[in-house]
């Protein structure tokens, strides 16, 4: 198991409706910071403004990159309100990989709800149209497209209605309320790692810029804009 640094931190927010997935407001919508405070945090991806459920914060830029990153292939499960009724031709459609606008989308996992999963109201709630049914869908994806699901199901005949993340590797919802936070353990973290894999390499570049970096250094050299002129002009710097 890659070992772990214990000053990780991460924090796992249930995203309520219409909220942005930052902490700077626009435009007058809600956003993170009117759920939480965590200073030095920035999310681990995102969640569209019309999407519900799991979003991952943390303090370690490496660690925030290696989440969003698509070749990580860290698996994140959703669940889906879709309408209409669910053939299983979708669901092999879907399981395979729709192609979109953007090229093909990666093997998925889909499976049909037979029970609607155990969630909160949406406020405000979904449209109803009563001659039209509506279902819901499990789906594990392990890429990261923008509004990927809601493109996936219309690709195959079913406009999402309402869309939650209930889970991001071995993270989930449970126990989190809409607009709820709370500190993952650090069993948690440790797992979410482990399932990363170890980290890339560090070159030998970054390796030298981070001892600089943290070398003392003497006082700054003056720029000489303060010496009185030696007389000559159009000359270079002293070799």
């Amino acid at each position: 198991m890659p070992q772990l640094d214990t000053r990780l931190r991460i924090i796992l927010v249930n995203k309520p409706f219409r909220v942005l997935s930052q902490f700077t407001a626009t435009a007058g919508r809600r956003c993170l910071a009117d759920l939480l405070s965590a200073p030095g945090v920035r999310p681990a991806g995102r969640l569209d403004y019309d999407s519900e459920g799991l979003l991952l914060l943390t303090d370690d830029g490496a660690l925030q990159a290696r989440i969003t990153e698509p070749r990580h292939r860290l698996p994140k499960v959703y669940w889906t309100q879709v309408e209409g009724l669910v053939a299983d031709a979708a669901l092999v459609a879907l399981a395979a990989g729709p192609v979109l606008a953007d090229g093909p989308t990666r093997p998925a996992g889909a499976r049909l709800l037979a029970t609607p999963p155990a969630l909160w109201p949406r406020e405000p709630p979904i449209r109803h149209r009563a001659r039209i049914p509506t279902s819901w869908l499990e789906l594990t994806l392990r890429e990261g497209r923008n509004r990927q699901v809601r493109r996936m199901t219309a690709a195959v005949g079913l406009p999402t209605l309402r869309l939650v993340r209930y889970r991001i590797g071995p993270l989930t919802l449970d126990g989190l309320a809409p607009g709820e936070h709370r500190e993952a353990t650090a069993t948690e973290v440790a797992a979410l790692v482990a399932m990363l894999g170890p980290a890339p390499p560090v070159s030998d570049g970054v390796r030298r810029a981070a001892r600089s970096a943290s070398r003392p250094r003497g006082p700054a050299r003056s720029s000489g804009a303060d010496r009185p002129s030696s007389g000559r002009r159009g000359r270079g710097p002293r070799r």
